[in-house]
């Protein structure tokens, strides 16, 4: 977010300007390109806990699964352990659910990451395209002298 924000705040686009190959352009998608990364990581801890902001059909249910399955298989790996120390065993067993889980996210969210990422630079690059040509339109026609009349 402070990366992200000392972007925003700092950094100025060229006056726009026509065309594909011009300064602008180039400054345009690199800036707007920089600015979805960074939306992008500080979404990332949001993409991984709410299901409305990355639905992830399936996925969050197959990591609950893998907990499951990484909780049963330390079970069995520390199964005589479980007569000396039950409270043990539970610990262990929701750390590696714990970290199975989270892994599992993790790698989701990875494969995610780069199209939120990109959504936010199109996103962020219309908005600076549409507003810089609109300034550009609006200092245009300031710098016009309007012809008077005689009334």
């Amino acid at each position: 977010m402070t990366l992200l924000a000392v972007i925003v705040s700092f950094y100025r686009l060229p006056p726009w300007a026509p065309g594909l190959r011009c300064a602008y352009a180039w400054n345009l998608v690199a800036y707007s390109l920089v600015v979805g990364l960074c939306v992008a990581i500080a979404l990332a801890p949001l993409l991984q806990r709410s299901a409305w902001l990355l639905p992830m059909p399936g996925t969050r249910g197959d990591c609950r699964e893998l907990g499951t399955y990484e909780s049963l298989r330390t079970e069995a790996a520390l199964g005589n352990l479980a007569g000396r120390d039950g409270a043990a065993l539970a610990r262990a067993q929701d750390i590696q659910r714990h970290d199975a889980v989270a892994d599992c996210l993790a790698s989701t969210t990875t494969l995610w990451l780069p199209l939120y990422g990109l959504g936010a630079a199109v996103l962020v690059g219309s908005g600076a395209l549409i507003y810089d040509r609109a300034r550009a339109r609006r200092d245009a026609d300031s710098s016009t002298p309007s012809i008077r009349r005689p009334g």
